[in-house]
């Protein structure tokens, strides 16, 4: 099937970026700057990875999300909170609708440039926090994508039944260096070790009993 493939830049969109490269035809990689603290981390380590595999990278900018939404993900929000990825302040970084406004996008490229499906990354951990990640919206808005595209673009989401460390499983098993993937929300030099994000992948590296190629400012 020829795909496109949503790729921020972090391990799990960059894991599936490998598998789906391994599996399917991916004829383009999309990544979107809509404003967030860790864009200007994530993009380069998406475009390494497209570079890599020979496929081609672009780059959607949807400034109107950091100018008109409220999330501490965002530049224009709080402080990113700290603590562990399930619990309720992290809540705080969700930006209302994101994975509905990307897909929508990536739908009308998809279908723009021959593409049959659409890969997106959201996994099992996502689904306490982040609503559009769960399997009740994914499956929703897949079937809407069918509907109104011609060739009834699919909405594929290998991980969806999955958690991190088993993407992380994955991963190596596809040779996917993730010194080369970005985690950290709050987009400093290093990773900080504390928020959400760092504490996910910390753990899922350490439950799949991989070594951490990440440096941490703040070691465990």
């Amino acid at each position: 099937m020829k795909v496109i493939v949503l790729v921020s830049g972090g391990m799990d969109s960059v894991t599936a970026l490998y598998e789906a490269a391994a599996t399917h035809d991916v004829i383009a990689g999309l990544s979107f700057d809509y404003g967030s603290k860790h864009n200007d981390r994530e993009i380069p380590y998406a475009a390494h990875h497209c570079d890599h595999l020979g496929i081609k990278h672009e780059i959607v900018k949807l400034g109107f999300i950091d100018e008109l939404f409220a999330s501490d993900l965002l530049k224009s929000g709080g402080e990113i909170p700290e603590g562990h990825y399930e619990a309720e302040n992290m809540k705080q970084t969700v930006v209302p609708f994101r994975n509905g406004i990307m897909l929508a996008v990536a739908a009308g490229f998809a279908e723009s440039i021959g593409a049959e499906g659409i890969v997106i990354a959201a996994h099992s951990g996502d689904h306490a926090i982040y609503p559009d990640c769960r399997e009740t919206f994914m499956a929703s808005l897949a079937a809407a994508i069918r509907a109104g595209t011609y060739v009834g673009i699919e909405v594929l989401r290998p991980f969806i039944a999955v958690r991190k460390e088993d993407i992380a499983a994955i991963g190596v098993k596809y040779g996917v260096d993730f010194g080369m993937t970005w985690s950290c929300y709050k987009g400093g030099r290093l990773h900080c070790g504390k928020c959400g994000t760092c504490v996910e992948r910390r753990e899922a590296f350490a439950l799949a009993g991989l070594d951490d190629p990440t440096e941490y400012e703040e070691e465990s």
